[in-house]
């Protein structure tokens, strides 16, 4: 026999999985562009088009009020906060090519120098010897003069030696180091992780401390395998999403 709060429990915990379900539907139709304008259609309209009552659908955007994603304004209705960008990983290409078309991207160089005897990890990434003098680069990047992403970069000497007479504020460090070295990039290992932002990137970013961000660590070769550009950046999870379209191949 079942009681009357054991049902209860149920019933809630039906409204929040369904919820739930609803809240993906929407953040897939929000980062894939559908409300453009920003504004989204009415709690009456959004529970006759994903077939939820009007609890669900105020429990389902409670969660992406939750997330950032959006808000609710007075007299305006349920709005966008701010657009998320795409930036596909099935192709290696900078960020700012990456992102042609969504508006302006500018660089804040903040530091572009030579390091002596840099981390054991950095020289062993790049198959350097011990104490191997690296490049070092630190660019805080804008889109739409709002801040995106933090990008730590350290390169072969011979490569970022080249690099740091050329305009690093305008120029993708890719298309750079194939200019100057005449010769194509070839290939990366990219791993994503989803990390708390610390005071000091959280500053820099103009986020809240603790605010989720894709930490990116990514490992460039040459066309010949040789790695020569190991960067970290951190980009703001609430205005960039990671896009890929993959291929299903028979299994090994």
């Amino acid at each position: 026999m079942t009681t009357a709060g054991g049902a209860g429990g149920v019933a809630a915990r039906s409204r929040a999985e369904h919820a739930r379900r609803v809240a993906d539907v929407l953040r897939q139709q929000i980062t894939g562009g559908r409300f453009g304008h920003g504004l989204l259609p009415d709690e009456r309209t959004l529970g006759m088009e994903l077939a939820a009552s009007r609890n669900v659908i105020r429990e389902a955007l409670g969660l992406l009020r939750s997330e950032g994603l959006i808000t609710r304004r007075q007299g305006v209705g349920t709005i966008v906060v701010m657009p998320k960008y795409g930036h596909g990983l099935d192709r290696l290409a900078g960020l700012a090519e990456a992102l042609t078309g969504y508006g302006p991207v500018t660089n804040e160089v903040r530091a572009a120098r030579t390091i002596s005897n840099p981390p054991a990890a950095v020289a062993e990434r790049l198959e350097l010897e011990p104490g191997t003098d690296v490049v070092y680069i630190e660019r805080l990047r804008r889109l739409g003069g709002l801040p995106l992403s933090l990008d730590t970069t350290y390169l072969a000497p011979d490569i970022g030696t080249n690099l740091l007479g050329h305009d690093l504020a305008g120029r993708d460090l890719f298309a750079l180091i194939e200019e100057t070295t005449g010769r194509q990039l070839g290939q990366a290992e990219v791993s994503v992780h989803a990390v708390n932002a610390g005071p000091d990137t959280a500053g820099l970013l103009q986020i809240d401390p603790g605010a989720a961000v894709f930490a990116i660590e990514r490992l460039t070769r040459l066309a010949d395998g040789r790695p020569v550009d190991a960067e970290s950046v951190h980009i703001r999870a609430d205005r960039l999403m990671l896009q890929a379209t993959l291929h299903r191949s028979a299994p090994d």
